[in-house]
């Protein structure tokens, strides 16, 4: 047996204002965009938004459904659209953000499973990883340098050739 480790680093901010301009201008919009998700069962809002390689800003925001599976998390939902509005433009960075009515918004919260393998697709997708800032409506703030860190061991369609 040989024993194997995954580790990986990532940033630890105080709190929004220790961000850069850029970092905090794309943390607060998330924030923001937190208001245009549709959430009435698991009362979990959650904002995500984007900067293309192009400058052009993406946002997306969770879309529940009474039917469970057919919801979209706030990440997918974004991808989906940069993928569409701009085809083959890589994403410099990407904010997530949330709001719980049933309890704190004041930590990061990660991506789902889900929504880490379509990040990591996209990275593939664009050969360009994804900068990912997650951070509450107040409190820390991560700033993850790759989303492919957040799945290590990942299935990818090289896995199929």
């Amino acid at each position: 047996m040989e024993p194997n480790k995954y580790s990986f680093s990532y940033e630890v901010f105080d709190s929004i204002d220790d961000l850069s301009q850029e970092d905090a201008w794309l943390l607060n919009e998330a924030r923001e965009v937190t208001s245009s998700s549709y959430a009435p069962y698991s009362n979990f809002h959650v904002g995500a938004v984007a900067k293309l390689n192009n400058g052009e800003i993406v946002v997306g925001s969770n879309q529940e459904n009474a039917s469970y599976p057919v919801g979209l998390c706030a990440e997918r939902a974004l991808l989906a659209s940069a993928a569409s509005l701009f085809p083959n433009i890589p994403i410099q960075s990407l904010a997530i953000s949330y709001v719980n009515d049933n309890g704190e918004s004041n930590h990061p919260i990660s991506p789902c499973g889900m929504c880490r393998q379509s990040l990591l697709e996209y990275e593939g997708r664009v050969k360009q990883p994804i900068r990912l800032i997650l951070g509450g409506q107040e409190g820390k703030v991560y700033i993850i340098p790759q989303a492919n860190m957040l799945l290590p061991l990942s299935f990818t369609g090289g896995d199929m050739k």
